[in-house]
């Protein structure tokens, strides 16, 4: 076919008029905006806007994520062509106006700023009337997109695929640390603990604050599709976000990120776990801790691009 074929488009991240549709660019050419979405900043008639937010200074070993939203972006450009595998036919991509509203600017150099930055980002996307995907960035980002959501939907059911809980004791408000947020998010009201869990835990944890655990161990005893079951059940009908720290896959599926630990998640567990998920009320969501510094032949912004499809889809399943 040839590429003057009017469903082809030229570098559609600057020329696609359509917000709507797949798009069939070569994958190695043009400029690597998410999904070949169009890059704008006006988010009229946007659906859901994906943001990336390229902040890394709160981490405790490893840096290097600032560079995650570059290369999820990249790896992203395979996925485009097809509507996404697993989902019964489901084409988010056709099915609503999706853009990609580039970085949020920051000044690495007053770093205390930036969660109030965040926060007022997001704050807009979703005053816009727009849903939120966002790609980090470290753990910390997600503490400030919380309180822009909440403050729109109210305390939050919070899923957290991740090593860790991020519930280490912090009541140092002036702090930035990617592994306190979610201390931070239940003492600041933000997340309904009664409904929230965390997935694929694989380090010690003395005080969840009421939010279940089903560890890496569970997962792998009991099956992905078991645990999304006793998650979707947990959650009900309230407005859920799903933060996905990409060191919730094994090092072997992810080996570019700042705290790997062993025995994590496999990539198809956590396609079968974000697949048994649909029907949830997501209204937000963001993957973090992709290193690319540390990452070999792009497998880990690989895993995370398909792991942002896979909110995506979340996020339209029951608004198709």
């Amino acid at each position: 076919m040839a590429l003057e074929d009017a469903k082809h488009q030229v570098d559609g991240a600057f020329t696609r008029t359509d917000l709507k549709g797949l798009s069939f660019e070569n994958a190695f050419a043009g400029a690597p905006s998410f999904l070949r979405r169009r890059y704008t900043k006006d988010l009229t008639g946007v659906d859901l806007a994906i943001t990336g937010i390229p902040f890394d200074q709160s981490v405790t070993n490893r840096p290097g994520t600032r560079l995650g939203p570059r290369a999820i972006r990249e790896a992203s450009l395979l996925q485009p062509f097809d509507p996404p595998y697993g989902w019964d036919g489901f084409s988010p991509l056709e099915a609503f106006a999706i853009a990609d509203h580039g970085d949020m600017a920051l000044d690495y150099a007053f770093t205390a700023d930036v969660p109030a930055r965040i926060e007022a980002h997001v704050t807009g996307i979703l005053a816009a009337g727009a849903g939120c995907i966002a790609l980090g960035g470290d753990h910390s980002i997600t503490l400030p997109i919380l309180r822009a959501h909440a403050a729109k939907h109210g305390p939050l059911a919070l899923i957290q695929v991740d090593a860790h809980t991020d519930t280490w004791v912090d009541d140092d408000p002036a702090r930035i640390d990617h592994g306190t947020f979610c201390y931070t998010a239940v003492k600041e009201g933000l997340i309904d603990v009664a409904r929230s869990a965390h997935v694929g835990i694989r380090t010690v944890v003395e005080d969840n604050l009421g939010i279940a655990i089903h560890d890496a161990a569970e997962v792998h005893a009991r099956g992905a599709a078991a645990i999304a079951a006793d998650l979707k059940a947990r959650v009900g009908d309230r407005p859920v976000y799903l933060s996905f720290d990409i060191d919730g896959l094994d090092p072997a599926f992810a080996p570019g990120t700042g705290t790997p630990v062993w025995g994590g998640l496999s990539s198809a567990q956590a396609a079968a776990l974000l697949r048994g998920l649909a029907g949830i009320d997501l209204v937000g969501g963001d993957v973090v801790e992709v290193s690319p510094p540390f990452d070999h032949a792009a497998i880990t912004a690989v895993a995370a691009a398909h792991v942002a499809m896979e909110l995506i889809c979340l996020w339209g399943w029951p608004r198709r």
